[in-house]
């Protein structure tokens, strides 16, 4: 079978059951995606959030859930809820959340997008299997639905996370 690429893109959210598909999305900076997986099931989910909080614009957050990450990351579970996966069963991967292009740390995007997001986890008691978080570095992350193996290239290399 080949492998089909499901591309995740700035604020989206794609879930799958195809153990052929693969999710990908790419130029992690200050964005964050969230990998899910449930292994029993085969089922894979990705969302790539750019802005911690909507109600910095809860109309672009209506339109566009998956840019933020109090309305996008709640939506991603009910995905994966919709094709049968329980909380308790789900891995959780983390990736990105970096200060690409903000030198003097004015805003802290990247700092605040993974700050939210740990706090929302631990609220629901969502734990996290594997991050790769922070840094000055761009990311691109892969999640084989088939086998919930995610990877991180960055610098020109790939590496399981």
């Amino acid at each position: 079978m080949a492998e089909r690429l499901i591309t995740v893109d700035i604020a989206d959210i794609k879930v799958s059951n195809d153990p052929t598909a693969t999710l990908i999305t790419y130029a992690l900076g200050s964005c964050i995606a969230v990998a899910l997986y449930e292994p029993t099931r085969h089922v894979g989910g990705m969302i790539h959030y750019m802005l911690p909080l909507s109600t910095v614009s809860p109309d672009k957050a209506k339109e566009s859930p998956a840019m933020f990450a109090d309305t996008g990351i709640p939506l991603l579970f009910e995905r994966m809820y919709a094709l049968g996966c329980k909380k308790s069963d789900l891995v959780v991967k983390v990736i990105g959340g970096g200060q690409i292009y903000d030198d003097n740390n004015t805003f802290e995007i990247g700092q605040r997008n993974y700050m939210v997001l740990r706090k929302m986890f631990w609220k629901v008691g969502v734990l996290i299997s594997a991050e790769d978080v922070g840094g000055k570095k761009s990311r691109t992350t892969r999640l084989h639905v088939g086998t919930g193996l995610v990877t991180v290239r960055s610098s020109g290399t790939e590496v399981p996370l």
